[in-house]
């Protein structure tokens, strides 16, 4: 091996920080590791990732596997009792070059397999902020990491720690080199992304530094912020979204669930009309805003009626996007401990879910033919509206140009489109 294998679970912020981990490798001259990230959200990514390091141990004969990330962090015991696993890293010990170096092959101190401390007593999230994680075209920027709450079917926060916020002049200053350097669209990531600024001087929110990017970075053509918790949606964020037109007018959001009674049951922080409102709020300010969205299926107690609340939110929102999860026990959490739902029946759920959410898909593509969008190249025949939906183009375009293009049609789940 003349570099390290690295194999990654889940979310985007476990992305973001392997590219990050793929410097402090190198740094430390690592190039017998295979490392994989792990993800912790369900006992499926964990199943997942424990067939991975099985896999990776085949196809690399005599290298050391070092496996971090969440699952590592919340189930440590799980990995290091895996004779494939050589070292075992806890999230935050994932970010430390000296926790690198100790790896190293000719590090000559004691190494200790399992590196895992408390991760609620982490208070530093910027040390790792790298340039250029993405596409050619596109760039994805941390700006948060942690969650301060505890929702009942949730482990996250336990891999995560708590809250702990990017200062905004950090932010702004990586933004405009991102924007310097050709990038034309950039993504603000976070774990619980409107908590971002609770823990800063003056505890800012989420909508002051989009305002203050937009502002400061006047070149950078698009700004786009992941996935959000509605309830949590501050003043100047709704202005940001009925003003700037640089801020993409695309939001996916945290809403689990369209029964009031599992959403307590959750211990979120809205109910359903909260929900409903935020959506037709936003829709009034930009007529134009799509929306994404995380619905669980199968919670412990959900009942057949409270299973319709969740289907008829698609509607009541006005959702296009479905992100849906097949409830999954986590071990430590109370939902864990709830009356729980037959497999089957969550199975048929989830896909009855899916099948709802690809039809509002399906609704909102083809009300796309014949409209004009500014689509940004990821590749030289592939480009995402500001809306996020992909569009196919038979004439190649340079990848990081946003093209004018009016809409032809459709070709299953993107949209075709010619040059305007």
């Amino acid at each position: 091996m003349n570099a390290p294998v690295f194999s990654n679970h889940g979310c985007r912020l476990n992305a973001y920080e392997a590219e990050a981990m793929k410097a402090l490798a190198a740094d430390a001259g690592l190039t017998d590791a295979v490392i994989v990230n792990t993800c912790a959200v369900t006992a499926e990514a964990v199943r997942k990732a424990r067939q991975d390091i099985r896999r990776l141990h085949r196809a690399n004969p005599g290298a050391r596997i070092v496996v971090t990330g969440c699952a590592a962090q919340t189930q440590p015991e799980t990995f290091a009792a895996m004779p494939e696993v050589a070292h075992v890293l806890g999230n935050a010990e994932k970010m430390s070059p000296a926790v690198w170096a100790s790896l190293a092959p000719d590090f000559t101190g004691p190494t200790e397999r399992v590196r895992v401390d408390d991760i609620m007593s982490v208070r530093e999230t910027a040390g790792h902020l790298i340039d250029g994680f993405g596409t050619r075209s596109r760039a994805y920027v941390q700006v948060q990491n942690g969650c301060d709450h505890r929702c009942t079917f949730c482990i996250i926060p336990y891999g995560r720690g708590n809250s702990r916020s990017v200062p905004a002049g950090v932010v702004v200053e990586q933004i405009r080199r991102l924007s310097a350097a050709g990038y034309a669209e950039v993504v603000l990531t976070g774990v619980d992304l409107t908590s971002w600024g609770a823990d800063l001087p003056g505890t800012p929110r989420l909508g002051d530094l989009v305002t203050r990017i937009l502002r400061l970075v006047p070149d950078l053509p698009r700004l786009r912020i992941s996935s959000i918790d509605s309830i949590e949606a501050d003043a100047a964020l709704m202005r940001a979204i009925a003003e700037q037109e640089r801020l993409m007018p695309h939001l996916h959001l945290s809403l689990q669930h369209g029964s009031d009674l599992i959403l307590k049951r959750m211990k979120r922080r809205h109910l359903r009309a909260d929900a409903v409102a935020f959506c037709d709020e936003a829709r009034r300010l930009r007529p134009d805003i799509t929306f994404g969205a995380d619905i669980i299926a199968g919670f412990p107690t959900e009942t057949d009626a409270h299973f319709d609340e969740s289907l008829s939110l698609i509607d009541a929102c006005g959702l296009t996007w479905l992100h849906v999860f097949p409830y999954s026990a986590r071990q430590g959490t109370p939902a864990a401990k709830m009356p729980a739902i037959d497999g089957a029946r969550i199975r048929d759920r989830a896909a009855r879910l899916r099948a709802a959410g690809e039809a509002a898909a399906s609704r909102h593509l083809e009300a796309q033919t014949g409209r004009v969008h500014s689509v940004l190249m990821e590749s030289p025949t592939m480009g995402r509206t500001e809306h996020f939906a992909e569009v196919a183009f038979q004439v190649p375009q340079p990848v990081g140009r946003i093209v004018k293009a009016r809409i032809a049609g459709r070709d299953g789940a993107r949209l075709t489109a010619r040059l305007v």
